[in-house]
């Protein structure tokens, strides 16, 4: 089969096409030909040696047709999804035509999958997942309630506006470029903040929830946002990887605020079951255009390297998918 494969660290032209040979179908796991898969930011860091845990096939999501299950959990031919669970960190990811996947971490689209091509389909994975797990478990979000999403361009904070909107949440959303606060609206988010680290200085508004996906830069600034009894959430780091310096909970969080993380990295786990999310519910509301899950660009196979040249310019104004032919 054809992988994209890490030839060394580096640039996105250390992405290149090779022959391999396919997964072998193991119980417990399931075989899938992939369709198309979403990129995301975590695979750029790997690409370039800064992620602890990397394959030379990276992808850590996809969509496509079961074609070997040894264990008879799903039938040959169902329209599936499947996210981490170790897909691009510890065993050869999406990035082909074939990938081996854990059960626990493969989902079946369901009926509203048959509406939409499968570019569309490999921009929901991971990004609503993740979104509905941080809105709707950490931050336990409800209609009526003052969301506030720190990175609302990134795809993540797309998929996160969608879903919050969609359940009746007032959102606000930042974004570092003020040509950019026209897509927000069109979400429907209610107001647009331009970005800067010293946000609460600047905004008297305290929310709800704060869904913080800037990540460590601007975690402590994000903890200042909320009244006493908000949540925060920190799950991106589309500010970079660089540590909190000397974080201190006792001198620097505001008491009576609940401060968690979510990695989706643990999807699959006993706690965090990818059955737990509705994705089903998710695929029907883009199949019947309540929320707007369309990818910003699809590419080509041969592409990808253009593709990871966008993502690393900042350039992308959405989630990027990949089609495989």
């Amino acid at each position: 089969m054809k992988a994209i494969v890490i030839d060394k660290f580096g640039g996105p032209e250390t992405l290149i096409i090779k022959d391999v040979p396919a997964p072998e179908p193991k119980m417990g796991e399931v075989v899938i030909q992939v369709k198309a898969f979403g990129i995301n930011h975590a695979e750029m860091h790997m690409r370039k040696g800064e992620w602890a845990e990397w394959m030379p096939i990276s992808g850590i999501e996809c969509v496509g047709i079961v074609a070997n299950c040894p264990g008879n959990e799903f039938e040959k031919g169902t329209p599936v999804a499947s996210l981490m669970g170790g897909l691009g960190r510890t065993v050869d990811g999406s990035y082909a035509e074939y990938t081996r996947a854990k059960v626990s971490n493969v989902v079946p689209l369901g009926p509203g999958a048959a509406g939409l091509p499968w570019d569309q389909l490999a921009a929901i994975p991971e990004s609503y997942a993740t979104a509905w797990t941080c809105l709707f478990r950490n931050l336990e979000v409800s209609k009526g309630q003052r969301l506030l999403v720190r990175g609302g361009t990134s795809s993540f904070g797309r998929a996160a506006i969608n879903l919050a909107i969609e359940a009746g949440v007032h959102v606000t959303a930042t974004t570092r470029n003020g040509s950019r606060i026209g897509q927000l609206e069109a979400l429907g988010v209610e107001n647009v903040i331009i970005e800067d680290r010293e946000l609460s200085q600047r905004s008297p508004d305290r929310f709800d929830a704060v869904l913080e996906l800037i990540g460590n830069s601007t975690i402590l600034d994000s903890l200042k946002m909320v009244h006493r009894g908000g949540r925060v959430c920190l799950a991106g780091f589309l500010g970079g990887l660089d540590p909190v310096p000397d974080f201190n909970p006792l001198l620097q969080m505001a008491s009576g605020v609940h401060f968690s993380f979510f990695g989706s990295f643990v999807f699959g786990t006993p706690e965090f079951p990818v059955s737990d999310v509705p994705l089903q519910d998710i695929v029907t509301m883009a199949a019947g255009d309540r929320i707007n899950a369309k990818p910003w660009k699809t590419f080509q196979f041969k592409d990808i390297q253009e593709a990871h040249r966008l993502m690393e310019k900042g350039e992308a104004h959405g989630k990027m998918v990949v089609v495989v032919d």
